[in-house]
């Protein structure tokens, strides 16, 4: 399935796109988790589209595409190594996507020298980052908009990959 995706960066005409694909998938998939009232408090952080714009361009921020040019997935993670959004359209769970869009971000690492991710990772993408080798280093409550929500502090040593990626090359 994954080679009816393709990932390439994210542009600034890509900013509605991506806004509601956010609040869709914050709005259902993240429904299993959340409260109605706090997916949609959520969801409203995606509001303003001059903060995606600028994510476009401060963050290594990636996108998946189906073979109609939908984005159907969207990743970013800041020079420091802080992966910012995971988000996969509600109708495109379970293709691989989120695999395919954390294997670039996790390419981009090494490529940028970063040695350690941290993510902010909701209830309910954490069991994916769990079997990806993220490791949970704290549960808490953040403010999303109005309300705090769940989310678990996870990072993982990508130092490793490194290494392994030297071993392939060599």
């Amino acid at each position: 399935m994954k080679t009816d995706f393709t990932i390439r960066q994210a542009q600034q005409s890509d900013a509605v796109a991506l806004k509601e694909l956010f609040q869709n998938t914050v709005l259902v998939i993240n429904r299993r988790d959340y409260s109605q009232a706090e997916v949609e408090d959520w969801a409203s952080c995606g509001n303003n589209l001059s903060n995606i714009k600028e994510r476009i361009e401060t963050h290594c921020f990636v996108v998946a595409v189906n073979q109609q040019s939908q984005i159907v997935g969207f990743s970013s993670i800041t020079p420091q190594g802080y992966l910012h959004s995971m988000f996969v359209h509600k109708d495109f769970q379970g293709e691989g996507i989120a695999t395919m869009l954390l294997e670039e971000i996790e390419r981009y690492t090494i490529t940028a020298g970063i040695t350690r991710i941290t993510s902010e990772v909701s209830l309910t993408a954490r069991p994916f980052f769990e079997k990806k080798g993220y490791v949970v280093e704290k549960e808490q409550k953040r403010k999303a908009n109005q309300l705090s929500l769940t989310n678990f502090l996870m990072a993982k040593e990508v130092a490793f990959l490194e290494y392994y990626n030297k071993k392939v090359t060599d």
